[in-house]
C-alpha cells in the first residue's frame, strides 16, 4: 500500500503558485498602513509637510517589512526552484505554516509603525522574522533528510550545511538587531534593514562575480 503523505502531497509547482499568491497579498497590505493625511486638517503648506513628516515611521516599517518578505520570498524560492525537486504531505503542512508567519507580517508592521518607540513592539517584530527563519529551516532540514532534493550527492552535503549556516547567521544578526531596541529603538530598525541590504546587495554582487568568471 502506498504511504499516504507521498500520495497527498502536492506537484512542486502547487506550492510554488499558493506562496507566490500568499506574498503577493502581503505585500500589498502593507503599504495599506499608510493613510493619506485627512485633507479637513490641512490648510496651509505647513500643515501638510507636518502631516507628512508624521508618516515617516510609517515608511520606514513599511521599508523594512518589504525588504523582510522580500528576502523571505527570495529564499523559499530559491529551495523550490533550484533544489527541492519532490514533494509530499508533511513539506506541504511545513509550507504552509511558513506562509502563516508569511501573512502576519503585515500586523506586525502595523504593529511597530503605531508603537515604533516601544520594545515590545520591536519584539514582537523580531518573533515574526525568527519564526520565519525557523520555518525555512526545517522546511530545508526536511528535504534534505527525507531525499526530496534533486541535486547530486556529491555536491548535497556541502550545500545543505552552507543553506543551514546561512539562515542560522542571519537569525542571530537580526537578534543582535532587535537587542539594540534597548539602547534606541531606531537604532534597531536601522541595524536590521542594514541586515537585510546586505543580504540583498549580497545577490547582486553573486550575480556580477559569476557574469565576469
Amino acid at each position: 500500500m502506498n504511504n499516504r503523505n507521498d500520495i497527498i502531497g502536492p506537484r512542486i509547482q502547487r506550492i510554488e503558485a499558493i506562496s507566490d499568491g500568499v506574498f503577493g497579498v502581503a505585500l500589498t497590505l502593507l503599504v495599506l498602513d499608510i493613510k493619506v493625511p485627512v485633507s479637513e486638517m490641512i490648510h496651509t503648506e505647513s500643515d501638510l509637510m507636518t502631516a507628512f513628516s508624521a508618516l515617516l515611521p510609517k515608511f520606514l516599517t513599511y521599508f523594512l517589512s518589504f525588504l523582510t518578505l522580500g528576502l523571505a520570498w527570495s529564499g523559499q524560492s530559491t529551495q523550490f526552484t533550484h533544489y527541492i525537486q519532490h514533494n509530499d504531505l508533511k513539506l506541504n503542512w511545513i509550507t504552509l505554516f511558513y506562509l502563516l508567519f508569511v501573512t502576519t507580517v503585515p500586523f506586525s508592521t502595523a504593529f511597530l509603525s503605531a508603537h515604533i518607540t516601544f520594545k515590545f513592539a520591536i519584539g514582537l517584530y523580531w518573533l515574526n522574522i525568527f519564526l520565519l527563519g525557523l520555518l525555512r529551516l526545517i522546511n530545508w532540514n526536511y528535504a534534505y533528510h527525507h531525499h526530496l532534493l534533486g541535486i547530486d550527492e556529491k555536491g548535497k552535503n556541502s550545500l545543505y550545511k552552507g543553506m543551514n549556516q546561512r539562515i542560522i547567521i542571519a537569525q542571530t544578526l537580526y537578534a543582535i538587531a532587535a537587542l539594540l531596541c534597548f539602547i534606541n529603538p531606531y537604532l534597531s530598525i536601522g541595524t536590521t534593514i542594514f541586515i537585510q541590504l546586505y543580504f540583498v546587495l549580497e545577490v547582486f554582487a553573486k550575480k556580477n562575480k559569476n557574469a565576469l568568471s
